[in-house]
């Protein structure tokens, strides 16, 4: 047997098998050779949430859990977001390295002006109810966009890279359009004369003034969020873009695919969580309380802990300074002393310290959106903004490698057998419940 390879002995036969080994994996499909009877089609790997599958080669972003690593394609994320622009990042996911000046120029050309949207995008979201989540509207206009290109659905380069502008250009408008439908509030078109984020805030928060002018800190910490979540490699969404994109559908859809996914409550809605838990928790006088709590199993401490990251979270030491900035211009939040307590002693207790529960991304970011003036409804809606970029470089290395085919998970069938049809009279009446 090779080295760099797997000794497998199946001991109801007796025979022994050789797996190789390739950048730390074995491929499922060569345990097919395993037959563990005459009428089987191999062994499978049963691995529930994909704890420890991996579904892709990538050269997109690299995480280290263990040591509390983030790099895009190679750049350290702390030089990133102290150094770069949102923009500038997305170049980067996208076409696998930093832009020159003129690069730099024409991609910020091209965001720039496909910023606008179709009018009947706009009826169609005029008709959501007045409380409709701004996430559900994200969902179906991005859907939507589709059909306002049917063009996306063929394969060149040419055109899929203008497809890939306008979702990045337009993510944001449809953003604040539905935040501003939420409130009631007419919407305020693109100014383009306001850089990406500039022009986002402009169009959230725009009211009777000629030039809307935000304020600089909290349009670099709004930048640097986004810069923090342009792309965490196999998430949930990410697998969600990949997975109905590798049917070869339009990027519309497959984003669309995986803004439904970051609507769910344990992806996007983490950092609302955060701030459910300490509402709750109210004054820093409670915390012990609380932690007793979490101890019992009685309550759950949110914002720490990852399924990656067995370290601190890098992107949390740069949001938690990013806070301390924000609040320095805006209300400082009163949750902010229960946040700054409950860390320091999660930190310092062995409970947590002995299970690797550090804060993640999500433990701040809540009240810097909250301090910007985000309710939490919206928070979800900024993830996926930031997240278009890092979706759509993984949908075009999806689309550039040869491995990658539909799609489509193997099961183990553990229900009934073959059974004999009975007629509606001759049946019996306690039949289970659909669940």
């Amino acid at each position: 047997m090779a080295s760099n390879s797997l000794t497998i002995t199946d001991n109801s036969t007796g025979k022994v098998y050789g797996i190789p080994i390739t950048n730390g994996a074995i491929r499922a499909m060569d345990l097919r050779h395993i037959r563990t009877g005459p009428d089987d089609f191999g062994l499978l790997s049963y691995d529930p949430a994909f704890m420890n599958t991996a579904s892709t080669t990538s050269r997109i972003t690299e995480i280290d859990g263990d040591r509390g690593i983030l790099r895009y394609r190679g750049y350290p994320i702390e030089e990133l977001a102290e150094r770069s622009s949102y923009l500038e990042v997305a170049y980067l996911l996208l076409h696998g390295e930093l832009p020159t000046l003129g690069q730099m120029d024409e991609w910020v050309y091209q965001i720039t002006h496909h910023t606008w949207i179709h009018e009947n995008i706009k009826k169609f979201m005029d008709g959501f109810h007045y409380d409709a989540h701004p996430m559900g509207m994200l969902v179906s206009t991005v859907g939507a966009l589709s059909t306002f290109y049917p063009e996306a659905r063929q394969g060149d380069a040419e055109t899929r890279r203008l497809q890939i502008v306008r979702l990045i250009a337009k993510m944001p408008t449809l953003a604040a359009f539905a935040f501003r439908h939420s409130l009631g509030m007419p919407y305020a078109y693109p100014d383009n004369g306001l850089s990406y984020v500039g022009n986002f805030l402009n169009m959230l928060f725009k009211t009777t003034e000629v030039k809307y002018q935000p304020n600089a800190t909290i349009e670099r910490a709004l930048e640097v969020l986004f810069i923090l979540h342009a792309d965490h490699e196999q998430n949930c969404s990410t697998n969600a873009v990949r997975s109905v994109g590798s049917s070869r559908v339009d990027p519309y859809s497959a984003v669309a695919g995986g803004v439904a996914a970051l609507y769910g409550p344990l992806h996007g809605g983490a950092n609302e969580e955060v701030l459910r838990m300490l509402r709750g928790i109210g004054a820093q006088g409670r915390i012990p309380e609380f932690i007793k709590q979490v101890k019992e199993g009685k309550a759950k401490l949110m914002g720490f802990g990852h399924r990656v990251y067995k370290n601190y979270d890098p992107r949390a030491r740069i949001i938690k300074r990013m806070a301390d900035e924000v609040f320095e211009v805006t209300q400082p939040s009163p949750l902010l002393p229960v946040a700054q307590e409950l860390e320091r002693i999660a930190l310092e207790d062995e409970y947590f310290v002995s299970r690797k529960l550090y804060p993640n991304v999500d433990f701040y970011s809540g009240l810097i959106y909250q301090a910007i003036g985000f309710p939490v409804e919206m928070f979800p809606v900024l993830f996926a903004i930031a997240r278009t970029s890092g979706w759509l470089s993984q949908w075009q290395e999806l689309l550039a490698d040869p491995e990658q085919k539909i799609a489509r998970p193997r099961q183990i069938y553990l229900g009934q057998g073959m059974r004999q049809y009975v007629e509606m009279g001759k049946r019996e009446e306690d039949a289970p419940e659909i669940g």
